[in-house]
């Protein structure tokens, strides 16, 4: 794809999900000016550039799609679902034809738009409903078969088709498709049609007989004015850059901030020797590059950090279609409300969650929320509501998907957990337990698979890829009330900020996220139930070794960390050795639970990090499957 194509379909697969976003919300909202207007520019804007790279099949429905917005925006035609719907189909074909661009595909491989697209949105602009005939200019075509070069022309030649904005859409149009594809002007009845047809012949051999000069080449020009001919061009506030490059700066920024902490460990070092003379001189200007160094490396590290930080809203807009379609086809009366569209994180964060948060809508669409008679008959509204969220809260961002529906059944996880033979017939366990037992490859409650869920693999799906990000993912739900899944994920993946722990002669390294405090361990501890718990501000906590938990030799740990997870506890460790922010590499080769990378400490040392999924749900992992 060469570079003019690639800029194209950037920018308009960017208008085509804005266009159904603004098509949902005209959908709840049918009298709004403005989000009309909206949907009609970036039609317009795409059929232009298609136009102009030549992709007959885009610039059609794209026209077919303004003239549609066009009769709705000045009241030709009214907003019916009919309109919605024959705009959401328009907009998906033109999302289907930018991704094929996008994947590769030569524009002239691409097909032709349906019979089916332009019969309903034809519809849609005549006011008709969906089983309505087919408009009339089909009828003139026919009938004009034998002079089919004229009737191209004719209608344009004969007929004034300048919309309420002054411009021939139907000319330009005409100008820019194959012979075979082009539409007649206006709608005009077949009687009174074929005579115009006729008369117009000659006027269309001249019009066709003019120098191509004065034909529209699909780029929109306006007149010039001799005001603003001169003008300066118009500034650039953004350019492109490869994510592959932003990753390879980030690297770079990361090793550079790592080897600045590394020389001024090596400094502090060398300033405890005594120093004479030259040498004391040098050694004062070294601590002085070396401070300004580590400056413009954390900048530099800062800066680049920054360029990867999206808004979750790039990943939430693409939503509320999707649960409109999937409700439609369940039967289902369900609205999503989205907030915190705004919050930024990491570009490969964004970019990995959206098959999670795709299986999570689709779980909570199936399994979750009731059907209207079902929640009418339970004293609920009718309609079910799906809430998505995101916030940062300190260093993390907090993504919370939460429904109004049946809830989950704890008993009823456990016997189909048993029922598989995923966990033992005698295991004990808590509710929460049991909610992490819809994460386990091969679990589902459906007796039968659907094409919205029932296989066993989405949850599955969903808990490794928030783990493979360095995330938690945590189950709430109540019977009768609803579910909520809360997705802790960091702000950025590569730099994270850290406590340094020592346990058992290892190294370790625990997220700054769920720490709260360092409190100091007795000796002795009283026992709940055979395990160890010490009150921590009024509170019993349970104390758990880390040394236990990763399976390393016993040793004495007399510093406690409490853990803010969704049930807190108390961390033990032998010593807390202090702060850092780490260049994470993650683990590749081998896996080890309850480690999810490595890192070199400022003193060079090699650091094992302990994952946060690991940390918030206890310091054991999941629920383990049946031998």
């Amino acid at each position: 794809m060469d570079d003019m194509l690639k800029d194209f379909v950037v920018e308009a697969m960017d208008l085509a999900v804005n266009v159904e976003e603004h098509l949902l919300r005209l959908e709840r909202d049918p009298d709004n000016k403005e989000t009309l207007n909206a949907v009609f520019r970036s039609f317009h804007t795409i059929k232009g550039g298609a136009g102009f790279m030549g992709l007959p099949a885009l610039v059609a429905a794209c026209h077919l799609t303004e003239n549609l917005f066009d009769a709705l925006r000045t009241g030709a035609a009214p907003v019916t679902p009919i309109a919605i719907e024959a705009a959401l189909q328009a907009s998906g074909f033109v999302a289907d034809q930018l991704t094929e661009l996008a994947n590769g595909a030569a524009p002239e491989s691409l097909p032709a738009m349906p019979e089916e697209l332009e019969h309903i949105l034809t519809n849609a602009i005549e006011g008709k409903g969906m089983d309505a005939p087919a408009p009339a200019a089909a009828v003139v075509a026919e009938a004009a078969a034998p002079v089919a070069e004229v009737v191209v022309v004719a209608p344009a030649a004969a007929v004034s088709t300048a919309s309420a904005d002054g411009l021939d859409w139907e000319g330009m149009y005409n100008a820019v498709v194959p012979a075979g594809s082009q539409v007649a002007a206006a709608p005009v009845s077949a009687v009174a049609a074929a005579p115009a047809v006729v008369a117009a012949a000659p006027a269309a051999a001249a019009a066709v007989a003019k120098p191509a000069a004065k034909a529209w080449d699909g780029a929109e020009r306006r007149e010039e004015r001799p005001e603003v001919r001169h003008a300066a061009p118009v500034k650039e506030d953004s350019i492109r850059v490869d994510a592959v490059k932003l990753d390879a700066l980030l690297e770079v920024a990361g090793e550079s901030v790592q080897a600045a902490n590394q020389a001024a460990v090596l400094l502090e070092r060398l300033l405890q020797f005594k120093f004479e003379g030259q040498a004391a001189t040098l050694m004062a200007t070294l601590a002085e590059t070396l401070e300004r160094a580590s400056r413009y490396s954390t900048e530099l590290q800062r800066a680049t950090l920054a360029t990867r930080m999206q808004p979750v809203g790039r990943l939430f807009q693409k939503f509320p279609r999707l649960v409109r379609e999937l409700a439609k086809d369940l039967g289902k009366d369900v609205e999503l409300t989205i907030e915190g569209a705004e919050t930024e994180v990491d570009r490969v964060v964004v970019d990995s969650l959206y098959d999670p948060l795709v299986h999570m809508l689709r779980n909570s669409l199936d399994h979750g929320v009731e059907s209207p008679e079902a929640r009418l008959a339970a004293g609920k509204p009718a309609k079910s509501y799906i809430s998505l969220k995101a916030w940062q809260e300190a260093n993390s961002v907090m993504i919370v998907l939460q429904d109004d529906g049946k809830g989950m059944d704890p008993a009823f996880l456990r016997s189909k957990a048993q029922q598989k033979g995923l966990i033992s017939e005698n295991a004990q366990l808590s509710n929460d337990e049991c909610f992490q037992l819809v994460f386990l490859p091969g679990f589902s409650t459906k007796e039968v698979a659907s094409s919205v869920s029932g296989r066993g693999v989405g949850m599955d799906v969903v808990k490794t890829a928030v783990e493979k990000n360095r995330g938690a993912i945590h189950i709430e739900s109540s019977l009768g009330k609803g579910t909520k899944f809360a997705i802790r994920l960091p702000i950025e993946l590569s730099i994270v900020p850290t406590m340094l722990v020592s346990t058992s002669g290892a190294a370790l390294a625990l997220p700054m996220a769920v720490v709260q405090r360092v409190v100091e361990l007795p000796e002795t501890f009283m026992e709940v139930g055979g395990a160890p718990v010490l009150k921590d501000q009024g509170r019993p906590l349970p104390v758990r070794s880390l040394a236990g938990a990763l399976g390393y030799e016993s040793c004495s740990e007399r510093v406690g960390i409490v853990v803010a997870a969704p049930q807190p506890y108390i961390l033990a460790v032998e010593a807390v050795d202090g702060t850092a922010d780490l260049v994470i590499k993650p683990m590749t080769a081998i896996t080890v639970e309850g480690i999810t990378g490595t890192a070199r400490s400022a003193e060079g040392e090699l650091v094992l990090v302990v994952g946060l999924s690991f940390l918030m749900d206890g310091c054991r992992g999941s629920v383990r499957m049946a031998a």
